[in-house]
């Protein structure tokens, strides 16, 4: 029965896969692009939320809509530090770091809501730590500003936001998810119209603008849509399963169609987060050891 929720899920986290090789060609800045993208998904998904019929079953929570706009001002810096990360470095290193943001939920949540670590969940930290000196280059005696330069910190920002973005939004219960994602999208717009140069698009081409638009309504307004309505009916172990659909198709687009081969040791690295992604992210149903923090 959940056949298709499971092919929607892919299918989304496939399209994800290659924002990063859709948005090198939109010779938009990152800022730019977020702010493009935050209008597309607001006029896509207020469609969704209203032919759905979700709006007339909406409720509403003071607590939960401050909470949902705070979530958006991270979703926002997330999306614009992971597009600078694309910007400065390839998107094989830049989607390999972005995706410790499960790890980051996994130490921000021990000491923030004093939940417990399993010894698991400490070691599968320790390994993305190590990956991430290598993937960054630190054996090569990089400094901490060279490391920022090569677009690393701008993808560990996205992450750590990102991460921010996910313990923020514990608790949110009542609103749904297009109603939330859209309050957050056009919080983007607002937030972002001050600082957008107008300018960047006016030596736009029409190859430019095509993958502007997909970047706009396919990745951030029609794959929300996918991603939303497949959750419901996945269990987290699926659903965590199918997340690592996202970097493989990165990785596979960056590697054939701009050539980058990352260095022994950096797919290593690569290797090593992805592992210690996997590790954090596994629950069995046997009883664990646990480290309290």
């Amino acid at each position: 029965m959940n056949s298709f929720p499971k092919l929607k899920l892919t299918l989304s986290m496939a399209i994800f896969g290659s924002v990063g090789f859709f948005s090198q060609q939109t010779g938009l800045p990152a800022l730019e692009l977020v702010f493009v993208r935050c209008i597309c998904a607001t006029l896509f998904l207020s469609l969704c939320w209203v032919l759905t019929g979700q709006a007339k079953r909406e409720r509403y929570i003071g607590r939960e809509v401050i909470q949902v706009l705070a979530c958006g001002v991270f979703l926002v810096l997330n999306w614009v530090f992971l597009f600078r990360s694309f910007e400065t470095m390839s998107v094989t290193i830049s989607i390999s770091i972005y995706h410790l943001a499960p790890v980051f939920v996994l130490i921000l949540g021990s000491f923030l809501f004093r939940e417990k670590m399993t010894l698991l969940a400490a070691l599968s930290i320790l390994v993305c730590f190590v990956g991430t000196l290598f993937v960054i280059g630190l054996d090569q005696g990089l400094s901490w500003r060279e490391v920022w330069s090569t677009g690393a910190g701008w993808a560990l920002l996205a992450a750590l936001f990102y991460a921010g973005t996910t313990l923020l939004g514990k608790g949110i219960n009542v609103m749904s998810a297009y109603l939330m994602t859209v309050l957050q999208t056009l919080l983007g717009v607002f937030l972002l119209l001050p600082f957008v140069d107008f300018g960047a698009f006016h030596s736009l081409t029409p190859y430019n603008w095509a993958y502007i638009a997909a970047t706009g309504l396919i990745h951030t307004g029609f794959v929300y849509y996918l991603f939303f309505d497949s959750l419901r009916n996945l269990s987290a172990r699926i659903i965590s399963a199918l997340i690592f659909v996202d970097p493989a198709v990165a990785i596979l687009l960056d590697t054939v169609f701009t050539g980058f081969r990352p260095t022994l040791l950096q797919l290593a690295g690569i290797v090593l987060i992805f592992a210690g992604m996997a590790g954090s992210l596994w629950k069995p149903e046997s009883r664990q050891e646990y480290l309290t923090s």
